[in-house]
C-alpha cells in the first residue's frame, strides 16, 4: 500500500526523544525553549511560542487579538474544521467565505465584501502549504483595522515574495501565524503547534495562557535562588508542548529545508507524469508563492465520480484523500446561517483528490499512483 503520507523520522529523532526522557525534564522546559528559539530564527520571526497543537494555537491567537463572544471572524469553510472550531471556542461566529478555485485559498475580493461592524478578525489559511494572497488580504485587514491570523498549519517551509524578497511563512506577514506538527505535516513532533508574532506583549500573553494563566513559568521557578510563589491572574489553559516533543521538533527543523526541496521535486515529477491523464486539473503555484507541497491535490475531470476513483485507487494499493472538507457542511455548523454562497469550496471538496506525497517516495511509486489514477478516471 502506498500511503497518503509518511512522517520523515529516524534515528536522530529517536535519540532526541531519548535525550529528553533521560534528562528528567519531560514537560515544557529547556527543550521547548530551544525549539522556540530555533523556529523563530528559521522563519524570521521575533518571537515563537510552542503549544500542544495548531488548534490550540489558533484558539490562543484569537483570544490575544481580542476576539470575544458575539464577535464575527472571517474564515474559509474550505479548511479542516479546527479553523472554525477555534472561533467557536471564543464564543464568536465563523463567517464562511468562498475560495479562489485555482488556489483553494480565501478570495480577497469576497473577504472585503463580508466585513461588518461585528467583524473582529480574519483567519487566512495557507491551504495544503500553498501561501494565500497575503498581500491583498493584509491590505483588506489593515483597511478595516482588523487583526489577521495566519492558519499556517500546513505551511512550514513555504515562502512568499514580499517586497521583492522571498520570505518564509511565519515571519509573520499578518499579526500571528499558527503552525501544526501533526504527522501529516512536513515536519512533525507527533502532535504539537507553534505561534509566531512580532509583538512581545502578545507573546507574553500567549505564554501565560498556554500554562493555566500562571504568572511564573516552571523554568523560572526551577532556576530561582529564592522561593517563588506563582499567581493566576487570569483563566488559562493546559496547552503546553512537552520537552520530548520539542526535542524531536529540533531535529525535524534541521531537516526542513531538505524535506521541502525533496517535496518540490516530487511535485514537479507529478506535474510531468500527470500530463498523460486527460482533462485532469493540476495544482499551480502563482509567481509570488513557493509551496512546501504538504499535499498534492488534483481536480478530477468533469463527470468523473470522486468516491469511485478513490476506491479504484485503493483497490490498486494507493491511499488517497478527498478534497479539503467544508465546515459549513458538517452537522456542527448546519444550523448556522450561511450568508455567502460557497460554490468553489463545495466544488473543491467534491471534485478534488489528494495524492500520496512524502519524503522518500520513489519514482516507481509515483508512476504507480499516476497509472492507477489514469485508469480510474477512464473507467
Amino acid at each position: 500500500m502506498i500511503p497518503i503520507s509518511r512522517p520523515a523520522m529516524g534515528e536522530p529523532e529517536a535519540q532526541a526523544a531519548r535525550r529528553a526522557i533521560l534528562s528528567g525534564w519531560t514537560t515544557q522546559g529547556p527543550e521547548v525553549q530551544a525549539f522556540e528559539e530555533a523556529f523563530a530564527r528559521a522563519v524570521g520571526a521575533p518571537y515563537a511560542c510552542a503549544v500542544s497543537s495548531c488548534t490550540t494555537a489558533l484558539h490562543l491567537a484569537l483570544l490575544v487579538v481580542g476576539v470575544r463572544p458575539g464577535d464575527e471572524v472571517i474564515v474559509p469553510s474550505h479548511s479542516f474544521i479546527a479553523t472554525a472550531n477555534a472561533v467557536r471556542y471564543c464564543g464568536a461566529t465563523p463567517v464562511f467565505i468562498d475560495i479562489e478555485p485555482h488556489s483553494w485559498n480565501l478570495d480577497p475580493v469576497l473577504v472585503e465584501r463580508a466585513v461588518t461592524p461585528r467583524t473582529r478578525a480574519m483567519i487566512a489559511v495557507h491551504q495544503m502549504g500553498l501561501p494565500c494572497d497575503l498581500r491583498r488580504l493584509v491590505a483588506v485587514a489593515r483597511r478595516f483595522e482588523l487583526p489577521i491570523v495566519e492558519d499556517a498549519a500546513c505551511a512550514a517551509g513555504s515562502q512568499i515574495l514580499w517586497n521583492g524578497q522571498w520570505q518564509t511563512i511565519g515571519r509573520p506577514h499578518g499579526d500571528i501565524a499558527c503552525f501544526s506538527f501533526h504527522p501529516r505535516k512536513v515536519i512533525s513532533t507527533g502532535d504539537g503547534g507553534m505561534l509566531t508574532t512580532a509583538r512581545d506583549d502578545w507573546m507574553r500573553q500567549l505564554r501565560r495562557l498556554r500554562q493555566h494563566g500562571m504568572s511564573v513559568s516552571d523554568a523560572t521557578r526551577h532556576g530561582a535562588k529564592e522561593v517563588v510563589f506563582e499567581h493566576y491572574p487570569t483563566v488559562g489553559f493546559n496547552y503546553r508542548m512537552t520537552d520530548i516533543q520539542a526535542a524531536v521538533g529540533r531535529e525535524q527543523l534541521e531537516r526542513l529545508p531538505g524535506l521541502v526541496q525533496e517535496r518540490r521535486l516530487l511535485a514537479q515529477r507529478y506535474d510531468t507524469l500527470l500530463q498523460q491523464v486527460p482533462r485532469l486539473g493540476r495544482p499551480q503555484e502563482p509567481p509570488w508563492a513557493r509551496s512546501n507541497w504538504q499535499s498534492y491535490c488534483v481536480r478530477l475531470p468533469a463527470g468523473v465520480a470522486q468516491r469511485q476513483v478513490m476506491q479504484a485507487m485503493l483497490d490498486a494499493g494507493v491511499a488517497t484523500r478527498r478534497g479539503i472538507m467544508c465546515s459549513h457542511r458538517e452537522a456542527a455548523y448546519a444550523s448556522q446561517p450561511l450568508p455567502h454562497p460557497l460554490p468553489h469550496s463545495e466544488a473543491a471538496q467534491d471534485g478534488c483528490v489528494l495524492l500520496p506525497l512524502y519524503a522518500g517516495m520513489t519514482t516507481d511509486e509515483q508512476a504507480h499512483v499516476v497509472a492507477s489514477l489514469g485508469q480510474a478516471c477512464t473507467r
